[in-house]
């Protein structure tokens, strides 16, 4: 009997662009004749009871035996892996992906290559981060460094900061908010490498470049070329992807002193359209033969 699956997207963002990906992915399974459904996460509502977990929905349900999650809602996510369904990626790894400051503290545990980081203190939006502690970060990390945000997509929520006045400014508009300061790696100035991880093997590669702006995400105005990375450049994304727990992974890879690739970031739900425009390659048929291998072997 072949293996049927779910594809689980958010249901309240703009465009079509997660649809899109969710689709992909549903041909790639389909050119494995593994059936899939493709739902929004607001379609499957999580219902707990004192004696009962369970699925909400309009209609009958029967669970799926894979999900794949393109979608930061870990609490469905863990409420599908209670009910005993093999999600990829799960819940613990789309949640440390998500959040920025534990993905660097689970890297910095393996001793893998990052900016230079200082975790914000937790402050809420009637509080005030002392100066002193703004000074601590800028002694160790000078300027200009980057100020990021624990929560955000596409290079958003990422600033470059260039003077101590600015870097108030910021942290004031910002209040509340868990944040980084972090080092900025200025050999990698409006350059970085994405690698799309399945497994233990890296299926594709990219250079991306913007001469307008620090960040090189293409939907900050950057550009796309084929890349062919060395061996350094993949044990280093195939190992900072098993180290938050994923499954598969677009892992972003700065150019550090001489070279040298430094970890700038992992996005456990990266898209993979891009990718393919960029690179001809369709990342999900690669992501389908890893969750259909795996599970014949589970």
């Amino acid at each position: 009997m072949n293996l049927q699956g779910w594809i689980i997207y958010n249901g309240n963002l703009p465009g079509n662009k997660f649809l899109d990906f969710a689709e992909w992915v549903q041909e790639a399974a389909a050119r494995k004749t593994s059936p899939t459904k493709i739902y929004k996460n607001n379609q499957l509502l999580s219902y707990l009871t004192g004696d009962q977990l369970g699925i909400l929905q309009q209609t009958n349900l029967t669970l799926p035996d894979y999900v794949v999650f393109a979608d930061k809602d870990i609490y469905l996510a863990k409420q599908l892996e209670l009910l005993g369904v093999r999600v990829f990626n799960t819940a613990h790894a789309i949640g440390v992906s998500d959040d920025k400051i534990a993905t660097y503290q689970y890297l910095a545990q393996q001793h893998l290559p990052i900016p230079r980081t200082i975790i914000a203190p937790k402050i809420f939006s009637t509080g005030h981060i002392d100066a002193e502690t703004i000074q601590l970060a800028i002694d160790q990390l000078g300027f200009p460094m980057i100020l990021k945000e624990a929560f955000g997509s596409f290079g958003e929520q990422v600033y470059l900061i260039r003077s101590k006045m600015e870097l108030f400014r910021k942290i004031e508009s910002i209040q509340g908010k868990a944040f980084i300061f972090q080092e900025f790696i200025s050999s990698s100035y409006g350059v970085d490498l994405r690698l799309h991880v399945v497994g233990n093997q890296v299926i594709a590669a990219m250079k991306r470049n913007n001469a307008e702006d620090f960040r090189a995400n293409v939907t900050a105005g950057g550009s796309m070329e084929v890349y062919e990375p060395t061996e350094q450049e993949k044990a280093l994304a195939i190992t900072a992807t098993k180290a938050i727990g994923a499954d598969f992974a677009g892992v972003d890879l700065l150019f550090g002193p001489n070279n040298q690739p430094i970890i700038c970031e992992i996005n456990s739900n990266a898209h993979i359209r891009n990718m393919y425009d960029c690179t001809g390659i369709n990342v999900a048929d690669a992501m389908i033969d890893y969750i259909l291998d795996t599970l014949s072997n589970e």
